[in-house]
């Protein structure tokens, strides 16, 4: 048992090592340019060896992608919503700009693998877990709308109004002409975030006005 669990152990750990130099690659060199060959190179390991592991590419741009979301997933459950009530925006605007070219490429590699429809259980399992994420934020926000602090719209409006925001800010990042035009990225960026927070709040003539 002890052998089999080392085994198991070393298999994860080459299987990480995998994603993790495919997402530097795929980040670097662009996706298209990356082959099969180029990751078990930079690994150390024979081809074979990636194909135990993923049966394609398509397979790996998908595991990174999964991860990606069951990180966010984990997230929001993790965030104490009761105790701060713009924690979870907050937390939901640093996870998805804190790096604007994974987002941008995973963007990217979901337009490549839907479209063709290359491994579709693996596609069903991350729309799966995004749906999922969806409700949860639904929910949150339904309860701040009933509590009169966000604006009494369908739940959905705020929660995309959300990844509006984001993928626009990550379009800037990537234009060369618009992001020469901040002088402060660091700043910008927390500027976005802070009108991600207060996006959809009621707004106090609607407070003060009952039945308007």
């Amino acid at each position: 048992m002890q052998i089999e669990s080392r085994k198991i152990r070393e298999f994860r750990r080459r299987e990480q090592e995998i994603l993790d130099v495919s997402l530097k690659l795929f980040l670097d060199k662009g996706e298209d340019t990356v082959t099969v060959e180029m990751i078990a190179d930079a690994v150390g390991i024979g081809k074979g060896t990636i194909y135990k592991h993923f049966k394609s590419k398509a397979e790996i741009y998908l595991r990174l992608m999964l991860d990606y979301e069951r990180d966010l997933n984990a997230l929001l459950q993790a965030v104490d919503f009761d105790r701060d009530k713009d924690a979870l925006s907050r937390a939901y605007f640093e996870f998805r700009m804190r790096d604007p070219k994974r987002y941008r490429l995973f963007s990217r590699l979901e337009e490549k693998v839907v479209k063709v429809n290359q491994v579709p259980k693996m596609i069903e399992e991350l729309h799966a877990i995004r749906a999922s994420n969806l409700d949860y934020l639904n929910q949150l926000v339904k309860g701040r709308i009933a509590e009169g602090k966000l604006e009494d719209v369908p739940p959905s409006f705020h929660v995309l109004a959300a990844w509006a925001l984001v993928h626009g800010a990550v379009g800037l990042y990537h234009s060369p002409f618009w992001i020469e035009q901040v002088e402060d990225q660091d700043r910008f960026f927390q500027f976005l975030m802070d009108i991600g927070v207060r996006m959809g709040n009621r707004r106090k003539r609607d407070v003060d006005t009952p039945g308007t």
